[in-house]
């Protein structure tokens, strides 16, 4: 499956789940495990649980290989990984504390979305 549809697979899901702030990465070049890195906010551990149960689902049901879904609800973070592309469902207070967005700079936003 093209990177491009993936991605899309992927935001429309968070959207559709009211992930908040969702942002696309381009890290290819600069990450050795993967091209792109999706970031969506959920307002709780449930909402977040909820997001990435849904998102599994949506991959697997357009039969897109996950190797794997880390995080406990607990955490308030989730990260789906498919691979080239990992999606990272974070609680905003762990959002903010981890700051992904500026570990890989501003360059490597594709775009901000929905």
């Amino acid at each position: 499956m093209p990177k491009k549809k993936l991605a899309e697979i992927c935001k429309d899901s968070l959207s559709d789940s009211k992930a908040e702030n969702i942002l696309n990465l381009d890290v290819k070049g600069i990450s050795s495990f993967a091209d792109q890195i999706i970031i969506a906010t959920a307002n709780s551990n449930r909402h977040a649980k909820s997001v990435s149960e849904k998102l599994v689902n949506k991959l697997k049901q357009d039969k897109v290989h996950i190797i794997g879904v880390d995080g406990e609800v607990e955490s308030g973070w989730i990260l789906v990984d498919c691979g080239r592309i990992i999606i990272n469902i974070m609680k905003r207070e762990e959002r903010e504390f981890y700051d992904l967005e500026g570990l890989w700079g501003e360059k490597t936003l594709l775009d901000a979305s929905k």
